[in-house]
């Protein structure tokens, strides 16, 4: 994956946003899996895993802290915290098989990830609402796809669609970047 910038005219302090974003992103996905596997076989990490997981929406929030203030990354965290103990429910009742707690979770899963849109696009106008919805709900169905298939023992699969899920986790924190770049443009220049 390239980065969204151009290397000839960018900041030390874009590329320095960028690479943190990236990386809080990279691992909300790989954590995520990890936890997705732990339940799904009941390994004897997944307490540990499920904790490293939860400590990816505080790192997400306090990239936000220097831009708009600890209230407002606290507010970022906890929707995120809320998104990843949802998913962590929803595997637990897929792997019941338990399909109207499936759905009442899922629903909720959705309308925590609208709620992330519109947060991000009231506190920062240069991210579409729309757009990062549009991103995050494509998120949202394909690790619901990537824990089916590893619930199911179909690991190639999974494997194929976690390759569209890391993709989707970079371009979400692209853009995430470029609209605090375009917000706070005295911040990144000389």
């Amino acid at each position: 994956m390239k980065p969204w910038f151009n290397s000839s005219c960018i900041s030390k302090q874009e590329v320095s946003l960028s690479n943190s974003m990236r990386l809080v992103w990279e691992q909300h996905v790989y954590w995520t899996r990890l936890t997705i596997i732990s339940l799904a076989f009941n390994l004897p990490d997944v307490d540990f895993t499920t904790a490293r997981l939860l400590r990816n929406a505080t790192d997400m929030g306090n990239l936000l802290k220097p831009f708009y203030g600890n209230r407002i990354a606290a507010r970022f965290s906890n929707l995120i915290r809320e998104h990843l103990l949802i998913a962590v429910e929803l595997v637990k009742a897929a792997k019941a098989g338990n399909q109207r707690a499936v759905a009442a979770i899922e629903k909720r899963w959705y309308e925590n990830g609208a709620e992330i849109a519109k947060f991000l696009n009231t506190i920062n106008p240069f991210i579409s609402r729309e757009e990062f919805q549009e991103m995050f709900f494509e998120h949202l169905a394909l690790t619901t796809q990537e824990a089916v298939l590893i619930l199911q023992k179909d690991f190639k699969a999974s494997i194929a669609v976690f390759d569209k899920i890391e993709a989707e986790a970079l371009q979400m924190a692209d853009t995430i970047t470029q609209g605090i770049v375009r917000q706070f443009p005295n911040k990144f220049r000389p």
